[in-house]
């Protein structure tokens, strides 16, 4: 399944994208409908094939950097590529990351944990601020904080979706610390024990996000707009998570309305 390469117009995330110059923009797009695209093959259960399916995406990316790509998204970010100067493992260490999902990988310590985070989320923050033209090694960190923060909070959201794949990212010592073990979250509805895990999670959510915040002081009040844009609808989102006590059914998200809130809050800090 391939994402509509201008959805993100559509979402409420479009105001963070009005400042930034249309080759940006458009590489963005780009890049998250390569994002979207590996996430779909990994999760969807209409997909027949999809081992097969990242091997060929693998290889596409090689074809991308050799100059001979043989789908439009694929010259598409070829251009991309050339345009921001990314490197192969923006996109070769998140097909890794949707390997792992499909293989069933689980995680013994937070530190394995971070293994995860890297794949899926911060390579993502590293492949958005080479767009924007963000780089060096503060960049490397900001994408870390923002990437794990935000990668925490889904964890915590989608607890019970993650369950009906088989699939638990929870670190299994901080499981056992509440008593708890990967097989009781996968067979119980939302074990109460649950909320203490998901709590502390949170807490290191926050510690991350603040980081976040404090690192994006650092760069172009502009081009750091589409990052407080995500940090501050996640951290809302993670919010209204505790609010309801962690142990929802169904993962608890804002409202469009309560998204936009943050947008434009997020648009009100990095202007005045």
């Amino acid at each position: 399944m391939t994402a509509n390469k201008n959805s993100y117009k559509k979402s409420s995330f479009g105001p963070a994208f009005l400042f930034l110059e249309k080759a940006r923009r458009t590489a963005l797009a780009d890049y998250y409908e390569f994002c979207r695209l590996m996430d779909d093959i990994a999760d969807e259960p209409d997909v027949k094939n999809p081992e097969g399916e990242l091997s060929f995406w693998k290889e596409e990316v090689s074809r991308m950097y050799e100059g001979t790509p043989v789908t439009d998204l694929g010259r598409r970010l070829q251009k991309d590529v050339r345009s921001f100067g990314m490197l192969p493992d923006r996109f070769l260490l998140l097909i890794e990351g949707m390997q792992a999902d499909l293989a069933g990988r689980t995680y013994q310590t937070e530190q394995e944990l971070e293994w995860y985070l890297l794949r899926v989320a911060v390579i993502v923050g590293r492949a958005t601020l080479d767009i924007l033209g963000v780089k060096g090694q503060q960049a490397d960190q900001l994408s870390w904080e923002l990437g794990s923060a935000v990668q925490i909070t889904n964890i915590i959201r989608d607890v019970a979706d993650d369950k009906k794949l088989g699939r638990v990212y929870l670190p299994a010592e901080l499981l056992a610390k509440y008593g708890l073990t990967r097989e009781a979250v996968l067979q119980e509805e939302m074990p109460s024990k649950l909320a203490g895990v998901l709590r502390e999670l949170s807490a290191r959510a926050e510690k991350h996000y603040q980081k976040a915040f404090s690192l994006m002081g650092l760069f172009p009040r502009l081009k750091m707009l589409p990052c407080k844009v995500m940090g501050y609808v996640y951290l809302k989102n993670l919010a209204k998570i505790r609010k309801e006590g962690f142990l929802a059914a169904v993962p608890v998200k804002l409202t469009k309305g309560e998204k936009l809130r943050s947008v434009f809050y997020a648009l009100f800090k990095t202007i005045f």
